[in-house]
């Protein structure tokens, strides 16, 4: 195990920060503002601490332009440069409307209709 000086190894978690920011789609909505989303798991996610103020409540998870969740989330924990939060809740946006039946697995996606033959 090697041992390197503080501002070097800051120098590194920075670096790293920086390029997990760069490279994720998602995204974050949370009071009129966007914050970058480092990492997401099935329980959570992470951001930059340096970048994003101390989240709670509700907010809204994007991956580019699509709306994927609208959660509730606490704070959970400082992991070196990065801030992670837990899904109190998180619930999937639908694409349609909500659907008030149970629809059958085989039922028709749309009608046609014969207007040659009325």
């Amino acid at each position: 195990m090697s041992f390197l000086p503080k501002d070097v190894q800051d120098g590194l978690d920075a670096a790293r920060i920086s390029t997990l920011a760069k490279a994720s789609r998602l995204s974050l909505t949370a009071g009129g503002r966007t914050h970058a989303v480092l990492r997401l798991w099935k329980t959570g996610f992470s951001v930059a601490l340096a970048d994003t103020p101390h989240l709670r409540g509700f907010v809204d998870l994007y991956e580019g332009e699509a709306h994927l969740f609208q959660c509730l989330i606490v704070a959970a924990e400082e992991e070196g440069l990065e801030m992670r939060y837990e899904f109190k809740r998180a619930t999937a946006i639908q694409t349609g409307p909500a659907l008030d039946f149970e629809r059958p697995a085989d039922a028709p996606v749309a009608l046609i209709e014969d207007h040659l033959n009325p």
